[in-house]
């Protein structure tokens, strides 16, 4: 926890310091709380009005909520089941990938820690 920026720093830019509050992994249950009541008021909003939809199932209420969480769900699931398809060995490319190259030692810059 030691690389969290201090939102008191005067390194950081003015527009910012509010935003390093984000970062803090001590608020992320108070953003994730937030981002569920937001969810929640707008579930309960679509109580709130009647609407006209094209198909009948979209007069239910709550269904452009529930739609969006399985539809959701299933593009995670699809991207799950499609990384076994098209996921490579690490190896794949061989020889050709710039990891493999060898570099001339008199050419490489080496620095002690905390050298600058």
């Amino acid at each position: 926890m030691g690389n969290v920026p201090s939102d008191k720093s005067e390194d950081n830019p003015a527009l910012g310091r509010p935003l390093v509050w984000f970062v803090n992994p001590k608020n992320s249950k108070t953003i994730v709380g937030v981002l569920i009541a937001i969810c929640v008021l707008l579930f309960l909003a679509d109580f709130t009005y009647h609407k006209h939809g094209h198909f009948a199932i979209e007069d239910y209420k709550g269904f452009y909520g529930f739609y969006g969480f399985v539809m959701f769900t299933a593009l995670i699931l699809t991207a799950k089941l499609l990384r076994f398809f098209i996921q490579r060995p690490e190896d794949y490319y061989g020889d050709s990938t710039i990891d493999d190259e060898e570099y001339p030692p008199e050419q490489l810059e080496k620095a002690e820690h905390g050298d600058v």
